[in-house]
């Protein structure tokens, strides 16, 4: 029998999903994939209930419906203080997954390098090799997982074609700050480098941190490709809707991968998401008051189990030090934590190029009384200590 491609073999199955699936067997309370437990807003469900009956059923325009595209540009356009243009700054994609790989093979050929933080979301590395480029490993360092000036400079030394940056950030809960932010656009800028973003966080942002869009910095629109997701601003991360906005000539290129990668997103949920694009600014100060409401809750319950954590600023996870409880192997312990306290976490070293195995990492995403009955289990293991 032939053999598969050598770029299966490095890089496993995704151990968040994996997390999954070890929640559901034990039946524990599944604090490991970042879905909520709670539904959309009842206009967005109501609009997909009339698409269901009156349509569109075939395809949209391959790159996204042409009112999807409107709604999204004017609504992009207000948050990010920049003109995009519907017809030729946007490509809609099947999630951000989608968004992320389109601008992969987009900006990347093969035998390129791209600039990866570390700790990473895990798709960024198998996003990179399948793309036929190498990563380059930037440490963000645990607690505050700041990075080190002189260490990514050096990166960028080495000619990268990207940087990919996480803003805010999964799975630290780090929101980068415009000085951060300004000092990794003129090292893109010396060395003529892309910046990639993910920002599918960018509405779930505490006080008092700002999230700062990398495209609106000076003089990097032009080689930032920007991609981001429905998925967690409007709780609808199994609708798989997501997008990349860049200049035309790299709108151009993500235009083609994304028709040969999917062809298109799915033409009802976009009609119906429509709904949500055109809502008021008061949705997303709610969201981030009730995203805020959730943290604080979750925070208070591990304070009181005892936990040591690195307190989020933006997105809805947090870092967990599990190194009193004597654990070599953070995996190990997540399993046994699933199976015997009934919480599942993802282990922290499927994050990190570094050989970390004391961090696992939560998510908030949930109804109070399912985090209330999470933090009634954790605290259970200050009995196995």
């Amino acid at each position: 029998m032939p053999k598969t491609s050598h770029r299966v073999g490095r890089f496993t199955e995704s151990v968040i999903r994996r997390m999954t699936r070890v929640a559901n067997k034990y039946g524990a309370v599944n604090l490991s994939q970042g879905f909520p437990d709670f539904d959309p807003p009842a206009e967005l469900t109501r609009a997909l209930e009339t698409c269901a009956t009156k349509g569109p059923h075939q395809y949209a325009v391959t790159w996204g419906a042409a009112n999807f595209r409107k709604a999204l540009a004017a609504k992009q356009s207000r948050f990010m203080g920049l003109p995009i243009d519907p017809e030729t700054n946007v490509v809609v994609t099947c999630g951000s997954t989608e968004a992320m790989m389109a601008a992969m093979m987009t900006a990347c050929n093969p035998g390129d390098q791209v600039v990866v933080f570390s700790p990473f979301y895990e798709n960024y590395v198998a996003d990179t090799i399948l793309s036929g480029a190498e990563p380059i490993y930037v440490p963000l360092r645990p607690p505050d997982f700041a990075f080190d000036r002189g260490e990514l400079r050096r990166a960028f030394e080495q000619k990268p074609k990207a940087l990919i940056l996480c803003n805010p950030s999964n799975p630290t809960g780090k929101v980068f700050t415009r000085e951060e932010l300004e000092y990794i656009a003129a090292l893109a800028v010396e060395f003529d480098a892309f910046v990639i973003t993910d920002e599918v966080y960018e509405h779930i942002v505490f006080a008092p941190h700002e999230h700062v869009y990398m495209a609106s910095l000076p003089g990097m629109f032009e080689r930032t490709i920007s991609c981001s997701s429905l998925s967690k601003t409007y709780s609808i991360t199994g609708w798989r809707l997501g997008y990349v906005i860049a200049p035309p000539a790299i709108i151009d290129g993500a235009r083609k991968v994304h028709d040969f990668l999917t062809v298109g997103a799915a033409a009802p949920l976009q009609e119906a998401a429509v709904t949500a694009l055109n809502f008021p600014e008061a949705y997303y100060t709610e969201l981030r008051n009730e995203y805020t409401a959730l943290r604080e809750l979750f925070l208070t319950g591990l304070d009181e189990a005892g936990l040591t954590y690195t307190r989020p600023q933006g997105a809805y996870y947090v870092m967990v030090d599990i190194s009193s409880f004597g654990w070599a192997d953070d995996t190990e312990f997540c399993e046994w934590m699933a199976r015997e306290i009934g919480v599942a976490a993802v282990p922290g070293s499927s994050f990190f190029r570094e050989p970390v195995r004391h961090l696992i990492r939560f998510h908030f995403a949930k109804k109070p009384e399912t985090l209330a009955e999470a933090v009634r289990r954790i605290k259970k293991l200050r009995e196995k200590k």
